[in-house]
């Protein structure tokens, strides 16, 4: 699924501006027929053509507002219009992509040799629509872990240009922590504060083009107004020392990656 050119890819300039900045770019890692397979494979799951047991559903809400979404409805029929499908590692297509072997690379020098899981989602903005996400952070009382969430790769499977629902990120905004305890959207007097619309970057990339993105960098990503879908990736790892802090429900547990050909998953 990789292309040959990642085998040798040199992480220290990547990981340097992922540490200065927030977010980096890793350029083309995923070949355009692993790409093509992905796609397929997303539509196919989406259709409900090729289910696979155990996959969180979330559609689109009908009116392309973040206020307006639909939480705990799952799945609710064949659409492309789902917004997120989540427990990609449960899909033994999307499971290779998790866990190939320039990811682990860049795992083990960003958390530490062992690595686990926290989530991996597919997510989605059909053409010509998608919901406007607004600017937010990947962290917070609602994740619910014992220690701050650092690392992200987000892949894309279509283009996704200026106008195509490309991540836009605010460089450097990591470096002051959450915006607020419960973490998740930014509110609007620190998006005042730091104005963020002045200096938001968007990131435009092509198909089979990858990103890594910290957790508490604020990002967000408008409508899809192109003609094309966007599809794309998002895998979340932990340092495999973090534990689940909730108390209402079982304490999840994280599945370890990345335990190479003779390891087996706990």
């Amino acid at each position: 699924m990789l292309l040959a050119s990642t085998i040798e890819l040199d992480l220290q300039e990547p990981l340097s501006a992922f540490a200065r900045d927030g977010y980096a770019r890793l350029g083309p890692v995923l070949s355009a027929a692993a790409a093509q397979r992905l796609r397929e494979r997303a539509d196919a799951l989406m259709l409900g053509e090729s289910p696979y047991p155990g996959l969180f559903y979330q559609h689109d809400s009908p009116t392309g507002r973040y206020e307006d979404l639909v939480f705990g409805a799952g799945w609710v029929g064949p659409s492309l219009s789902y917004r997120k499908l989540e427990k990609l590692e449960l899909d033994p297509f999307f499971e290779a992509w998790i866990e190939n072997p320039l990811f682990g690379r860049i795992a083990r020098a960003a958390l530490g040799e062992e690595v686990s899981l926290y989530r991996a989602v597919l997510w989605n903005k059909r053409a010509l629509t998608g919901m406007e996400l607004p600017w937010h952070q990947d962290d917070g009382a609602f994740w619910g872990l014992d220690r701050s969430p650092s690392l992200q790769i987000w892949t894309a499977l279509d283009d996704a240009p200026v106008g195509g629902g490309c991540i836009e990120v605010l460089p450097g905004s990591h470096r002051g922590g959450l915006a607020t305890e419960l973490g998740g959207t930014v509110p609007d007097d620190c998006l005042d504060a730091a104005r963020a619309e002045s200096f938001s970057l968007p990131l435009p990339v092509a198909a089979g083009e990858a990103l890594l993105i910290h957790n508490h960098v604020w990002h967000r990503s408008k409508r899809n107004t192109s003609t094309a879908p966007r599809r794309a990736i998002g895998i979340s790892y932990l340092a495999a020392a973090t534990r689940c802090k909730r108390k209402k429900r079982r304490p999840r547990e994280f599945r370890r990656v990345f335990l190479g050909e003779s390891g087996t998953h706990p």
